[in-house]
């Protein structure tokens, strides 16, 4: 694929100051679930919910990893990494993250986003589906410990959860 018209760059966000003089960064959380969830069903349609998720997945993995670059690059203590993330989460209204195990030696770690910006207040469907969170905590992990992660949602809002937990083991 040699033709792409949209790889990723921080400039693709543009200078919201300027387009947006009078409505700002903000917009509500109904406009980004409806993108998100219009894009996930046009994909589904295409491509099927497997390769859906990859994309997803992908995608997510992606973001946490320019977010990373571009927020944290210079964080090198695990604990000021997390303190700084959690902040970032919420700051930015993703979610309110908490770490409830980690064990940096051996890449294993338990979080929870809570307030999640994808699923926190849709209807229990009895399956996970913050896919690109995984992806993107799977970035942030793999950027600042340099170990490729496998990131899997273990607890969800749409199961019935009031908090979106996730495990994430490096691979070894």
């Amino acid at each position: 694929m040699t033709d792409r018209r949209y790889k990723f760059s921080w400039d693709l966000l543009g200078d919201i100051a300027l387009g947006r003089p009078n409505l700002g960064a903000s917009t509500s959380l109904e406009v980004y679930r409806l993108m998100q969830f219009t894009f996930r069903d046009v994909m589904e349609q295409h491509l099927g919910t497997e390769k859906t998720n990859q994309i997803f997945y992908e995608a997510g993995k992606l973001a946490g990893t320019e977010l990373y670059k571009k927020a944290f690059s210079a964080i090198k203590d695990f604990h000021e990494f997390i303190k700084s993330l959690q902040k970032t989460f919420r700051d930015m209204g993703i979610g309110i993250v908490r770490v409830e195990e980690a064990d940096l030696e051996k890449g294993s770690f338990v979080l929870t986003v809570s307030e999640d910006l994808d699923c926190s207040g849709l209807p229990e469907l009895g399956y996970e589906i913050c896919t690109y969170d995984e992806g993107f905590i799977a970035g942030l992990l793999e950027s600042f410990t340099g170990n490729p992660f496998e990131v899997k949602e273990i607890d969800c809002w749409c199961t019935g959860d009031r908090t979106c937990r996730f495990t994430a083991e490096a691979i070894k």
